[in-house]
C-alpha cells in the first residue's frame, strides 16, 4: 500500500479510517512488525514468556473440562448481553452504537444494529453488565465475561474465526485478566487512590482475547500489551452512579473497546514499547513497586482461570447471593407461606451489607430481594429488576420484616462471599442457615443444566423460546462452528 493511500485512508471519514484499522494494510503491518522486531530492546523473561503464550493460543487445543466451562461461561455472558438489552444501559449502549454505527460488521446483541467491532464491543460489554448477572473472578476482584466475550466476539466476526478460535480467545482473556490484577494486589489500586481495580483485569483480558482473535504475534502482543496499561483507567465513583450506566462503562464496557481498539491499532502496523512490564516507567512499577512479575506467568497453561471464575444463579447483586441460597435451602427444608414469617435476620460481612442495605434499585437491595423470595419462593431476573414493584404494598410488608445485620465473624471469611439467614415464623418455630459456599463459585458450582435454565429465563423473553433453544444448542457445540458469523442471527431481535 502506497503512503498516499495510507494517509487518504487517515483523512477520510471515520467509517473509511475503521476499515483501514481492521484490514486495509496488513501487508504493510507485517513489513512494519518485521523491521521492528530486529531493532527493539531485550524483554524481561516474564514479558518472553507472557507475549509466547499469549501468540500461540490460537492454535494451542485446551482440556475437555475447560472447554466445558468456557461454554458455560460464554452462554451465561451472551445471556447477560440479551437480557440487558431491555435494561437502561443496555438501551443507551444500543443507542449509542446505532448513532455511531461504522462499518456494519460486528453484531450488537438483541437489537438489529450491525456496526464496527469497537462500537459493538463496547456495546455489548455494556449489555452484559448492564445489571448484575454476569460472572466475576472474585480472587481477582474483576468481572471477566462482559468484557472478555464481547472483545472476541467483535474482532471473531471482523476476521471471521471459526469457533474453536473463539474459544481459544475467550480462554486467552480469562488468563491473562486476573494475572493481573492478583499481581498488583488490590491495596495499591483500590487503596488510597480510589482507583477501580476490576477495570484493569479487564482490559488486558479483553485486549488478550481481542489480540488472539486477531492472530496477533508474539512481537504484536507485546505491543498489546503495552497499549493495554497506557488504557487502564477507572475510579471508584461508579459508585454514585443510581442507574447502572457508568458502572456497566467502568466495569465491562470502556475495557472491551479497549482491548479491541488496542489489538486493531497493532494489527495494523502500530508499535509501541517492547516491554510495558520491566524498565523505566513500567507498568508494575508505576501500580504496585512491590508487585512480583512472576505472577503474571505463575502456572500459565496449567491452571485456567476460567474454572476458578463463579457464576451467580441469582441476578442480583454479589453480597445477595448466600441470602437467596439460604432462604431456597430453608423454603425446602421446611415449606412456610410468607405470611407465617414473622421476622428474618440476614448477617453478611460488613463491606458486603454497605453495598445492599435498602438500595433503590431492586437487584442490589437485599431487603427487597428478601421480600420477593418469601412471596415469589424464587427471584427470577423480571423481578429482580422490577422497580415497581418496590412500591407494592405486599412486598413492603415482608420488606419490613427483614433486618440487616452487619456481621464482624463473617467480615473475617471474605472474600468468601457468605451469609446467615434467621427465620422467625409465627408459630415461634426457629430456622436457620449458614451458607458458606455460594451456588455458582468453584466450590460450588452450577451445572449445566442450571446455567442452560438461568439463560433460559434471561433470553426467551426477549428472543422468542425458539430462537434461545437455538442459540443455547449452537454455544454448546461451538467448537464444531466454522465461522463465529453464525451467532448473529441467533442473537439478534427481529
Amino acid at each position: 500500500m502506497s503512503e498516499k493511500t495510507f494517509h487518504g485512508g487517515l483523512r477520510d471519514s471515520r467509517r473509511g479510517f475503521l476499515k483501514f484499522l481492521a484490514g486495509g494494510i496488513g501487508t504493510l503491518a507485517g513489513g512494519w512488525v518485521a523491521v521492528r522486531a530486529k531493532a527493539t530492546e531485550p524483554v524481561s523473561l516474564v514479558m518472553a514468556r507472557l507475549s509466547s503464550y499469549m501468540s500461540e493460543a490460537y492454535s494451542r487445543a485446551l482440556p475437555d473440562e475447560v472447554i466445558e466451562k468456557l461454554k458455560q461461561h460464554i452462554l451465561d455472558t451472551l445471556a447477560a448481553m440479551v437480557s440487558g438489552s431491555e435494561l437502561p444501559p443496555g438501551q443507551a449502549a444500543i443507542r449509542f452504537a446505532r448513532a455511531y454505527s461504522g462499518e456494519k460488521v460486528a453484531t450488537v446483541a438483541g437489537s438489529m444494529v450491525l456496526c464496527g467491532p469497537i462500537e459493538a464491543a463496547l456495546a455489548n460489554a455494556t449489555l452484559a453488565h448492564a445489571d448484575e448477572t454476569d460472572d466475576t473472578h472474585a480472587l481477582a476482584m474483576v468481572h471477566l465475561g462482559a468484557a472478555v466475550a464481547p472483545a472476541a466476539l467483535a474482532l471473531g466476526e471482523q476476521f471471521g474465526i471459526n469457533g474453536q478460535h473463539f474459544l481459544r480467545a475467550v480462554a486467552l482473556g480469562y488468563d491473562i485478566g486476573p494475572r493481573i490484577t492478583m499481581t498488583l494486589g488490590s491495596a495499591p489500586i483500590g487503596g488510597e487512590g480510589r482507583r477501580s481495580i476490576t477495570s484493569f483485569g479487564a482490559v488486558f483480558g479483553a485486549a488478550a482475547a481481542a489480540g488472539c482473535a486477531a492472530t496477533l504475534n508474539t512481537q504484536q502482543m507485546r505491543w498489546l500489551l503495552d497499549y493495554a496499561a497506557q488504557q487502564s483507567s477507572g475510579i471508584d465513583a461508579w459508585q454514585r452512579d443510581t442507574e447502572h450506566i457508568e458502572k456497566a462503562f467502568v466495569f465491562a464496557g470502556m475495557n472491551a473497546r479497549s482491548g479491541v481498539t488496542a489489538a486493531l491499532l497493532i494489527h495494523s502496523g502500530w508499535t509501541g514499547v517492547n516491554d510495558i512490564l520491566s524498565g523505566s516507567d513500567n507498568f508494575l512499577q508505576v501500580n504496585a513497586p512491590h508487585a512480583d512479575p512472576a505472577g503474571l506467568i505463575e502456572k500459565l497453561g496449567e491452571r485456567y482461570e476460567v474454572t476458578r471464575t463463579q457464576m451467580k444463579k441469582w441476578s442480583v447483586g454479589m453480597p445477595i447471593q448466600a441470602a437467596l441460597d439460604a432462604m431456597e435451602i430453608l423454603q425446602k427444608r421446611r415449606p412456610f407461606e410468607a405470611e407465617q414469617v414473622q421476622q428474618v435476620i440476614v448477617r453478611i460481612a460488613p463491606r458486603e451489607a454497605a453495598v445492599v442495605d435498602n438500595r433503590d434499585m431492586p437487584d442490589i437491595c437485599l431487603q427487597h430481594m428478601v421480600a420477593v423470595m418469601l412471596i415469589d419462593k424464587t427471584a427470577s431476573f423480571r423481578a429482580a429488576h422490577d422497580k415497581p414493584r418496590m412500591q407494592d404494598p405486599a412486598i413492603l410488608r415482608q420488606r419490613a420484616k427483614v433486618q440487616l445485620v452487619p456481621s464482624e465473624e463473617l467480615r473475617l471469611r471474605l472474600p468468601r462471599r457468605e451469609a446467615i439467614v434467621e427465620i422467625t415464623l409465627a408459630d415461634q418455630t426457629h430456622l436457620s442457615e449458614h451458607v458458606e459456599a455460594v451456588r455458582g463459585t468453584i466450590d460450588n458450582p452450577m451445572t449445566r443444566d442450571e446455567v442452560v435454565e438461568k439463560s433460559r429465563d434471561l433470553m426467551a423473553p426477549v428472543l422468542g423460546a425458539r430462537k434461545c433453544t437455538d442459540l443455547i444448542e449452537k454455544v454448546l457445540g461451538i467448537e464444531k462452528m466454522k465461522d463465529i458469523r453464525e451467532l448473529r442471527p441467533l442473537i439478534q431481535r427481529t
